[in-house]
């Protein structure tokens, strides 16, 4: 499916439990704890939850009342919950995208304890011909396309070698799992 990041991280979201569109987007804001790795606004939360609904990814489960508005409760239906499984073992095909799409789904693995391996080879797997290709290529540029290649390449290896430095610690750390949204809660608590 061709979702962007709101709607895949509000499927992830409701993975975990059913949830109103103020609660995840209370998640999702700057100071929550996945806003620490991608703030989504609330507006393109509930932009979200509306496109998500009617292709039958999410379902309206209660509609809970008080001082304020009403606030539907949503959970996910079993296409929905095939489709954000699918999407969290995917790696990023462009390194543009690690910095949101890959630390969102490292973090969305880490709150449901899940094991971040298989994600991070495939991850490795994806980065390893992209570098060696930007670096066969920057012999044969010149001028300011050497420029531009010596950045990508350099941002592709950097890229490569953080997935390599996951993957060393999560064999290394107890429980085989890798916990990189620690230090973002940390300074959540912290006020920092």
């Amino acid at each position: 499916m061709a979702w962007a990041l709101p709607e895949w991280t509000v499927l992830a979201l409701l993975r975990e439990e059913s949830r109103h569109g103020f609660a995840i987007a209370a998640l999702t804001a700057a100071d929550g704890p996945l806003g620490q790795v991608w703030r989504i606004p609330r507006p393109l939360i509930y932009r979200a939850l509306s496109r998500l609904e009617p292709a039958g990814l999410i379902e309206p489960l209660a509609v809970e009342s008080g001082a304020g508005p009403q606030r539907t409760v949503y959970a996910l239906t079993d296409s929905g919950r095939e489709a954000v499984d699918e999407w969290l073992r995917q790696p990023s095909e462009h390194v543009r995208q690690l910095r949101s799409d890959l630390l969102m789904k490292l973090a969305l693995l880490d709150r449901r304890g899940l094991d971040p391996r298989g994600l991070l080879r495939d991850q490795r797997a994806v980065l390893e011909p992209i570098v060696a290709a930007l670096a066969a290529d920057r012999k044969r540029q010149e001028d300011f396309d050497a420029v531009l290649l010596a950045w990508r390449h350099t941002n592709a290896g950097a890229a490569l070698q953080f997935v390599d430095d996951l993957l060393a610690e999560a064999s290394g750390g107890a429980g085989g799992q890798c916990h990189v949204d620690r230090p973002a809660r940390r300074r959540s608590q912290d006020g920092g």
